[in-house]
């Protein structure tokens, strides 16, 4: 009895020594630019859950993988909208087949674009940082904080100011159109829509992302969201084409980048039923 309660007791004070090494070891330090500073993002870099069906968690379906809550503040995992907002949402779940407008080729936005199942490239250099979507050729610059928002803009990809916090680019979003969904579930904002980003490589090969969000006209408080991105390491990977064509009634839709026809952008004879006169 005296030897086995011996064990276990080393056996816990192990447990705790390695947890406490664990919590004292030393952040993952990145790789630097040519000014030997600037941490080095750049790559092509890909989400590989499936957040981007619904934020707050969803059953595996039609060979899509369930995917937990990626929301992490609040606790339970869910978007803390305002009643008459979350009516809203409840709306647009229910037209979200044909209401989504990311089916309709607009950008997916802020921070959509981010947890998609499309890759992103960021391109840098010292002073310098972008990223380059697969998604709809949708980019954006990140701008030195030093230098005030656009007042009164309305852009798909918002206006972005960064900053460096250690190894971390932190970037602030403001200017984002209402017209966008965070997901395929129907999860939206307003005009007073805010996110401030944070991105944190974790190892040589992964990317850590969280954006936090308020928007006072449609949350009762801001809530946080985080993804992990990872490299996309096969031999000549690269972004490729992500075309739309107008359909039959004149509606812009994603047709397959293996389709020759996408080479066409807007090619309204494919949609001819019989041929011209």
């Amino acid at each position: 009895m005296k030897t086995s309660v011996a064990v276990r007791l080393a056996v816990a004070s192990m447990a705790a020594a390695l947890a406490a090494c664990a919590d004292n070891a030393a952040p993952f330090s990145p790789g630097r630019l040519w000014d030997g500073t600037t941490p080095d993002f750049r790559g092509i870099w890909q989400a590989r859950g499936t957040a981007y069906v619904n934020l707050e968690g969803h059953a595996g379906e039609n060979g899509i993988a369930a995917s937990a809550s990626a929301i992490v503040d609040p606790p339970d995992g869910k978007i803390p909208y305002k009643p008459e907002a979350l009516a809203q949402r409840d709306e647009n779940y229910r037209a979200r087949a044909s209401a989504d407008p990311s089916l309709k080729c607009y950008q997916a936005g802020v921070p959509r674009a981010t947890y998609l199942a499309t890759p992103l490239q960021i391109l840098q250099s010292p002073g310098n940082f972008a990223i380059v979507y697969q998604e709809n050729h949708a980019f954006r610059v990140f701008h030195p904080d030093s230098r005030p928002h656009f007042d009164a803009a309305d852009w798909w990809m918002g206006d972005t100011r960064y900053r460096w916090d250690g190894d971390t680019l932190v970037a602030d979003v403001v200017a984002i159109t209402d017209q966008q969904w965070l997901d395929q579930a129907g999860n939206y904002h307003s005009t007073e829509f805010h996110v401030v980003e944070r991105y944190r490589l974790t190892s040589p090969d992964t990317l850590e992302y969280e954006a936090r969000i308020e928007d006072p006209g449609v949350y009762s408080r801001p809530w946080t969201l985080k993804a992990v991105l990872e490299r996309v390491k096969e031999p000549g990977a690269r972004i490729i084409e992500d075309e739309c064509l107008d359909d039959e009634n004149g509606v812009r839709r994603h047709v397959s980048p293996y389709d020759p026809q996408s080479l066409l952008k807007a090619d309204y004879s494919r949609w001819r039923t019989a041929p011209p006169p």
